[in-house]
């Protein structure tokens, strides 16, 4: 084993030339590159260990019943979809009225929707692990009993996205993008906070909640069956983590003093904020030399025109407000911030408290199920 300690995180993309690669390494063979986080966190036994039935209790049966595995519950047998063909829907491409883009070629452009596709995958990828490390964070520092055997489980399942996904960008792409400065600023955030509120507000409620409402309309765009299926599955874990996170937060807040709520409710919307641009594609424009001002402004002018574009970035924050609204820190003055944003008018929809039973309980059913 070779671990070499980094001062930042990669900047660089990284190839894989051999897609069955890693069943042939050992471990003399892996060099793992480390980059420390120092935390100030403060963990707690709970000695009742008595399980009261309420929502969590349910939430981790669900997790238990629904459990699969990212080898063998998925058909990677299959012959992969082909790279020559669209990665998503062609006329939802993210440089779509950018010019540099529609003077390529047909195939040039086929070649960079699987480059947008690889960068928007590989800081999945990244947001996965970070909500790994939080939610062992969570299971450490969360006072009840029930809500830290959720937190464990919820620790696994990351552990399972970050599995699945990262295999499917080595097996089926063949190269992974490093980690948006945006998305690490906020994780860094998150993981070296000393208050284990806070934690479960950025996760649970922005980084899973936001990830929720994107993935299920990425499910819907990308062309490969299988990747079809990887969303789904995961769309059923998100879906619990959120309404953990709603469901405890919202009598906690309940306690907190107006500063303190304050607080909290700013630091959502600074999140808000910075996950607007965790979907972007700023990786790839570096690759194709694109990341000039005069480019970035351009293709924020052509998107800011495009009401797919605008419809699809506001509705990431569907299953946000909701959730802020019903824990109790959408304040007046935030409040007024997100109407700035254009997204405050979802605070009125369904929030993840509403839970459906009956559809949370359904078998996972998906075209390449294997038994």
């Amino acid at each position: 084993m070779k671990v070499t300690y980094l001062d930042e995180c990669p900047r660089d993309m990284r190839y894989f030339d051999d897609n069955d690669l890693e069943s042939k390494l050992k471990p003399e063979h892996v060099e793992d590159l480390v980059e420390i986080f120092n935390t100030p966190l403060t963990g707690c036994y709970n000695w009742d260990y008595t399980e009261a039935d309420n929502r969590l209790k349910k939430l981790y049966a669900l997790g238990k019943k629904l459990n699969w595995n990212a080898t063998m519950d998925l058909d990677w047998s299959k012959e992969p979809y082909p790279l020559t063909e669209w990665a998503s829907n062609p006329e939802l491409q993210a440089f779509k009225g950018f010019e540099p883009y529609e003077k390529l070629s047909e195939k040039e452009k086929i070649e960079c929707s699987w480059h947008v596709l690889a960068s928007g995958l590989s800081n999945i990828v990244h947001g996965e692990q970070g909500a790994m490390l939080v939610a062992s964070q969570l299971a450490t520092c969360a006072p009840t009993y029930n809500a830290k055997l959720y937190a464990a489980s919820q620790t696994f399942d990351e552990a399972r996205h970050v599995e699945v996904y990262h295999k499917y960008l080595r097996e089926r792409i063949g190269w992974v993008y490093p980690i948006m400065p945006g998305l690490k600023l906020l994780l860094d955030k998150i993981l070296t906070d000393p208050r284990w509120d806070l934690k479960f507000i950025g996760m649970q409620i922005i980084i899973e909640g936001l990830a929720l409402a994107a993935f299920e309309r990425q499910r819907a765009s990308v062309m490969d069956p299988l990747l079809k299926d990887i969303f789904y599955l995961v769309i059923r874990d998100e879906a619990r983590h959120v309404t953990f996170g709603v469901n405890y937060l919202e009598e906690f807040v309940s306690t907190l003093s107006e500063e303190e709520r304050n607080d909290r409710a700013e630091f959502a919307y600074e999140a808000c904020v910075v996950m607007r641009d965790r979907f972007g594609s700023t990786n790839v424009l570096k690759h194709y030399g694109w990341d000039t001002d005069e480019s970035i402004e351009e293709i924020k002018k052509v998107q800011s025109g495009s009401e797919a574009t605008r419809l699809f970035n506001d509705l990431l924050f569907t299953k946000i407000m909701p959730n802020l609204k019903k824990i109790g820190l959408l304040t007046d003055e935030v409040s007024e911030k997100y109407e700035k944003m254009g997204i405050l008018k979802f605070k009125d929809l369904e929030d993840a408290g509403a839970i459906d039973w009956k559809e949370m309980s359904k078998p996972l059913e998906y075209s390449s199920k294997t038994a």
